[in-house]
């Protein structure tokens, strides 16, 4: 067993600039490097990434916290084994099996679908991309834009791509802070302008766009596409159970629970103290407040809103305490067989 005990690790975001992105990153507390901002890539560990279904370069977080500060995720996890990870299977490249990103969308994104699983089953450079976002902040009349109107054939939808008429055959729905949105892959979608969101998926990268809202320079690929999208509505209710427990210092609603991971939003008061007893690693994605952890002889870690951290079950003795009212998304990992993502 490695040296070093293990504690809640947090991450150097990895930014993102973007054609549709901005500044509203800066409402989490971040310092931004230069440009328009549309993506922070806050948990990462992907041998390869693609927009169009080629291979592209690796993207790994790193430490930025206590003593395994400047290591890699991906270190990690080769390190510590099931300290790091419990049983978590990974991807079959040896991969974290989860991205956890922070999303801006100054302007709308790309139309765009991530690779259906017959698609991927028979691509060996395309991979699942089952997401969600949680609305952190939305403008007035924001909105996104999933699935595809009841009764659209591809070949009226390929006909709207030639006359830019696509987004008139998808389903736009109002958003609001504290919405929350499961997009299974095959999904034709976009994320409108004016919202602010945390996004947890599948790590894959694979991303086909249909349209781009008149952008230039920007390659689409609608053949790909044409095959991974699932026409009509996207009925993704039996993903999103919103159910709430109310306990004496805290209230978890169930957001999502897929065959890849689930979803809580916990909202705790300022008394709140509870011990850290893991099998399998979590995720904290914290929106409000802030707090401390602590676990046996390892550094104790404090948190604020806007930091994610990643609590590995091979932590000692975690206790964790608030210091005012808090509330984070907690993803957790179900037991389930490996499947095959990026």
């Amino acid at each position: 067993m490695p040296d070093l005990a293990l504690y809640p690790l947090h991450f150097d975001p990895i930014y993102k600039e973007k054609v549709w992105g901005g500044r509203t990153l800066a409402r989490l507390g971040r310092t931004l490097p230069d440009g328009d901002i549309g993506e922070s890539w806050e948990l990462a560990d992907l041998s390869t990434t693609s927009v169009s279904g080629g291979g592209g370069g690796a993207e790994r977080s790193r430490i930025v916290n206590g003593p395994l500060a400047g290591r890699s995720l991906h270190e990690v996890i080769e390190q510590y084994g099931s300290e790091a990870i419990g049983d978590l299977p990974l991807t079959d490249g040896g991969d974290f099996p989860l991205l956890v990103k922070f999303l801006d969308a100054n302007a709308d994104l790309s139309v765009q679908v991530h690779p259906s699983p017959q698609y991927a089953a028979t691509h060996a450079d395309a991979f699942l991309k089952n997401e969600c976002w949680y609305v952190l902040h939305a403008e007035p009349g924001a909105v996104i834009y999933k699935g595809v109107k009841e009764g659209t054939t591809p070949e009226r939808f390929r006909a709207a791509i030639a006359d830019n008429t696509v987004v008139d055959l998808l389903i736009s729905i109002p958003v609001t802070a504290g919405d929350f949105h499961y997009l299974p892959s095959g999904t034709c979608h976009a994320l409108g302008a004016g919202v602010l969101a945390a996004e947890v998926q599948t790590p894959s990268d694979t991303t086909f766009r249909v349209y781009d809202w008149g952008r230039t320079g920007r390659e689409l690929h609608i053949d790909q596409a044409m095959q991974c999208i699932t026409f009509g509505p996207c009925d993704a209710s039996r993903y999103e159970p919103m159910t709430t427990i109310h306990g004496e210092h805290a209230v978890t609603t169930r957001l999502c629970a897929s065959e890849y991971f689930n979803v809580d939003r916990v909202t705790v008061n300022d008394d709140y103290v509870a011990d850290l007893d893991l099998s399998q690693p979590v995720v904290w994605m914290v929106l409000e407040g802030a707090g401390r952890i602590v676990c046996g002889a390892a550094p104790d870690v404090d948190f604020e809103a806007g930091q994610t951290l990643l609590l590995p079950p091979g932590m000692k003795h975690g206790k964790v305490t608030v210091y005012r009212p808090t509330t984070w998304l907690e993803v957790t990992f179900p037991k389930a067989e490996p499947v095959r993502i990026a």
